[in-house]
């Protein structure tokens, strides 16, 4: 059924912030704001937002795939309610924003800032040593808005302090009507190639990870006053989200929290992951769901939950997205945490949620998926989408509400968005089998898979082998070049504290995984690290991990 509105952000927090004004939105420590603080605070911003000249200037219709008619504004923010209201504001202003890594160095940093051609940037001013670095190189970025922080970093040249622009601007939305053809850019993580900025449609991000539908069934949401509704019909849930916003899958739990009419709590520490200002933050909140990426944050919660006194009893989902979790973490969720469900989510930034996953106690497992609406298999030449029960490999495909393209590339565009019998695509290069029962088998991606000896070595599978010995910290797997193989398997380990990295560690290693990986895919030496790098996010650095691998 085609849904029956074409969706604005703006228009749907409006119409929610209206029904359901008192009820909290984010809580962060000691500070509470209700939907309709947030959304008059938002408003102020897209008022200042507006006032500075910034919004739509070209429309859709007059466009490339690839190009934007609209400002682009980057949050380069930790998380909490500016990150929101940062958000919310942009799209009320039709400004596009999108997100900006908070680790990057100096030539990182400008890479991304220059390719954007951003034209705004809202940042904390902890990040603004950073930034004065690479300004002088960028000429198009005039609109600069300082979150004050603990750093004590004073305002950079032409910046404005963000309560400072909110206090001074009207809380009534500008004089603009936002378009369902408006953008919302989401930047790839670039842990396998250079960064690049996704451009959806809001109507289509809304549709597909925003709350438009239902993911079980496919059931679109058909108008405004059915969010609303949806959104009046209890008290909502308390979701904590643990993840950096800069992270698509959080922005999407953000955006699909306040379309449900849920309550958004962040830890207090912001910085870095801390476990145990976490394990509070649930106690004193009851928090019912929170969301993590991958056993680097599910196994250092676990371990607080565990060695501590916090009464967690209220979570009753732990939700996963952006990286694998193991069976092994999942495992030790579920008796630490009893009567709790882990549900896995898959997706891109490139396709949205496409596929879910759900472990009780009892049948706990990964890499085998429910597919979710429009979500499908395609030919590995691209020449059909491939019927459940086919033996072959494929690709993860998602049809229907999928981006238009890469910001400024027509030709990546091209190539990850195909037509396939008529219908547009979105392919990012994960690989997948679609099973006879209608599950999805998920192998991972492309890019990260390691051909040796002739066979393909899908990294994520021997990371999973690998992550289930007790020892083993946190793993990566990638492949380096070898004689006799062309390239060969090597895991990179960060074993637990007081474990010593031998040789003797190594082969024991390497036992484990042969209980249940094929001879071929084992791993032909282990590099043992202090810690591995990640994403702010969680997610592997691939290419830290080969070059790792080459160090030996």
């Amino acid at each position: 059924m085609a849904p029956l509105t074409q969706f604005t952000v703006p228009a749907v927090t409006a119409a929610v912030a209206a029904a359901i004004g008192d009820r909290d939105l984010v809580v962060q420590g000691d500070k509470r704001l209700s939907y309709a603080q947030v959304v008059d605070r938002s408003n102020r911003l897209a008022s200042y937002l507006y006032a500075q000249g910034l919004g739509c200037h070209t429309p859709r219709s007059q466009l490339a795939a690839h190009q934007s008619g609209q400002d682009l504004l980057g949050i380069y923010a930790h998380n909490g309610n500016e990150f929101v209201e940062t958000l919310l504001g942009a799209f009320a202003a039709r400004v596009a924003p999108f997100n900006v890594n908070y680790r990057y160095v100096r030539n990182e940093l400008a890479y991304l800032l220059a390719d954007s051609g951003a034209t705004a940037l809202v940042y904390h001013a902890t990040f603004a040593p950073t930034l004065a670095e690479v300004l002088p190189d960028l000429p198009r970025l005039k609109v600069l808005i300082q979150i004050a922080d603990d750093s004590g970093n004073a305002l950079l040249d032409g910046a404005v302090d963000y309560e400072a622009a909110l206090a001074d601007s009207s809380p009534q939305p500008p004089p603009v009507q936002p378009c369902p053809d408006d953008l919302y850019v989401l930047y790839t993580g670039g842990t396998t190639g250079m960064p690049k900025g996704v451009l959806w449609r809001q109507h289509d991000i809304f549709m597909a990870s925003f709350g438009g539908r239902n993911l079980m069934t496919g059931e679109p949401i058909g108008s405004v006053d059915e969010v609303v509704a949806r959104c009046t019909a209890g008290p909502g849930t308390t979701l904590m989200i643990l993840p950096p916003l800069i992270h698509g899958a959080a922005q999407w739990a953000v955006m699909m929290a306040i379309n449900t009419g849920q309550t958004l709590v962040f830890p207090s520490v912001v910085d870095h992951f801390d476990a145990d200002d976490v394990v509070r933050t649930i106690e004193r909140e009851k928090v019912m769901v929170a969301t993590v990426v991958g056993d680097a944050m599910a196994r250092p919660l676990i371990a607080a939950v565990t060695n501590g006194d916090a009464d967690v009893s209220s979570l009753a989902v732990v939700a996963n997205g952006g990286a694998l979790l193991t069976p092994f973490a999942k495992q030790r969720i579920v008796e630490a945490l009893p009567g709790a469900v882990v549900i896995d989510g898959v997706g891109s930034s490139e396709t949205g949620a496409q596929l879910h996953h759900v472990s009780t106690p009892g049948s706990v497992s990964t890499g085998t998926f429910a597919a979710g609406p429009d979500t499908c298999v395609v030919a590995e030449d691209l020449g059909s989408v491939l019927p459940p029960g086919h033996d072959g490999l494929g690709w993860l495909a998602q049809r229907g509400f999928v981006p238009l393209g890469y910001l400024g590339d027509a030709a990546k565009t091209a190539a990850t968005f195909p037509t396939v019998d008529g219908v547009r695509y979105s392919i990012p290069g994960d690989r997948a089998r679609h099973r006879a029962d209608g599950s999805i088998e998920l192998l991972g991606r492309d890019s990260a898979t390691i051909t040796t000896g002739g066979e393909k070595v899908f990294a994520e599978e021997v990371e999973t082998a690998i992550a289930s010995y007790p020892d083993v910290l946190d793993v990566v797997v990638a492949g380096r070049p070898s004689e006799r193989w062309g390239q060969e398997v090597v895991a990179v380990v960060a074993l637990a504290a007081g474990i010593p990295a031998s040789d003797a560690t190594a082969a024991e290693l390497i036992e484990h995984a042969a209980g249940s990986l094929a001879r071929y895919k084992l791993p032909k030496a282990i590099v043992f690290r202090p810690a591995i790098v990640r994403s702010p996010a969680g997610k592997a650095d691939y290419r830290w991990a080969r070059e790792q691998a080459e160090l030996g």
